[in-house]
């Protein structure tokens, strides 16, 4: 089995984060600093450079104003989406 981090199905789900962060109208700067951490955080997790684990996922999501079922949700429609286009 391929390593998680070279997996189509992480770049979708960075993808999606990255995509409902903008969506919200938040930079990395304030989303880092609501989550109480360096700007530099949220850089590193959508370069893929640092992993989230479920805690840190659904605090994330709670700042973005959505919480972890709809964020898997939409991470879920996204790798279907990006089956159907490969």
């Amino acid at each position: 089995m391929t390593k998680a981090i070279y997996r189509r199905e992480q770049v979708i789900f960075l993808q999606e984060l990255k995509r409902m962060r903008v969506e919200s109208g938040m930079t990395q700067a304030q989303c880092s600093a609501a989550l109480g951490r360096p700007q530099s955080f949220m850089s590193d997790v959508e370069r893929g450079v640092r992993r989230l684990d479920t805690v840190q996922l659904r605090d994330l999501c709670l700042v973005l104003k959505t919480d972890l079922v709809n964020f898997t949700l939409a991470y879920e429609q996204a790798l279907i989406e990006g089956m159907l286009r490969d």
